[in-house]
């Protein structure tokens, strides 16, 4: 047996075992008694497992404490404040990864036009099933992957029995979008924050996107359309088409999207393919890893390696 002053550091879940994303609405979130909770209005209590989770989606009527953001940043849980059915993106509580080979080889290859264009192609051919048309630059290939996802969203749009007059929303106004383009707001909201944590778990940056640019989370949209259609599009016309068709849907149309995400990113095995793909993707850039500057400085007080790449431990 280990003497009891024996120091045994814990080791942050790997985000491929990971449950993917909570929403949380209406209460205090604090750290109770060492437990990560939710506190509403009556004073019940509900235990959330942090530890075991991807992300947290934070709605509006949330209040959380100093000691609940820095649970859920030791054990590598992200963190995202969203408005209402988790339509905008407000902020995120972990700025970015905690190494930086893999955020400079990310650059390396968004800066580089020709390693950028192999990317794409890449994207592409993971997303459609087969090689980009030659001789194509990104704005081009930008406008026939366009094309080709409108018309896959009509297509399913009929498969559902779901009217469909084309993606259309108002970030500022949910109640005016019609039912099918809330629940693919619903589900995109559920894709991208989960997509956010793997890309920040895994070292690399948000904001350097190769297909997508010049937003926040460019990068994000650019790893979430390669599963889109695999995943939250047909999850969201499912319930629309529940809807349609008069079915009672308990709780609300978005509460029933996110349970489809949930059931189809389980089924998809997605936390577990995001961060490798994102590795194969890179690659195909043609570039090599940039080399640690030989003049850089070690830290002075190393900390141990636990978890993934993301972990700040």
């Amino acid at each position: 047996m280990p003497r009891s002053e024996e120091y045994f550091p814990l080791r942050p879940i790997k985000m491929s075992e990971r449950s993917s994303i909570v929403f949380l609405q209406y209460g205090q979130v604090d750290v109770l008694d060492g437990a990560f909770v939710l506190v509403d209005a009556s004073g019940a209590r509900l235990q959330i497992p942090v530890g075991g989770l991807a992300c947290l989606m934070l709605e509006p009527g949330i209040r959380i404490t100093h000691a609940a953001v820095a649970l859920a940043a030791r054990v590598g849980c992200l963190l995202v404040w969203v408005g209402e059915a988790g339509v905008r993106v407000y902020s995120a509580g972990q700025p970015g990864g905690a190494r930086a080979d893999r955020l400079l080889y990310q650059a390396q290859a968004a800066l580089d036009d020709v390693a950028r264009l192999k990317v794409v192609r890449a994207m592409y051919k993971l997303r459609f099933g087969e090689e980009a048309p030659l001789k194509r630059s990104v704005d081009q290939l930008r406008g026939i992957e366009g094309a080709r996802v409108r018309a896959l969203y009509a297509h399913l749009a009929k498969f559902h029995g779901v009217t469909w007059s084309g993606r259309s929303y108002d970030a500022a106004n949910w109640g005016v979008s019609d039912v099918p383009n809330r629940c693919l707001s619903a589900a995109t909201s559920c894709l991208y924050g989960l997509c956010e944590a793997a890309v920040l778990a895994a070292g690399y940056a948000p904001a350097i996107g190769f297909l997508h640019r010049g937003k926040p989370l460019s990068f994000v949209y650019d790893i979430a359309d390669i599963f889109k259609f695999e995943t939250v599009v047909p999850a969201a016309f499912t319930v629309a088409g529940r809807a349609e068709r008069g079915m009672a849907i308990e709780g609300g149309i978005e509460r029933a999207v996110r349970l489809q995400c949930r059931d189809a990113f389980r089924r998809t095995g997605l936390l577990d393919r995001i961060i490798p793909t994102i590795a194969d993707l890179l690659a195909e850039s043609g570039l090599a890893p940039p080399k640690e500057a030989p003049e850089g400085q070690p830290p002075a007080l190393p900390s141990p390696e636990s978890g993934d790449a993301g972990h700040r431990g």
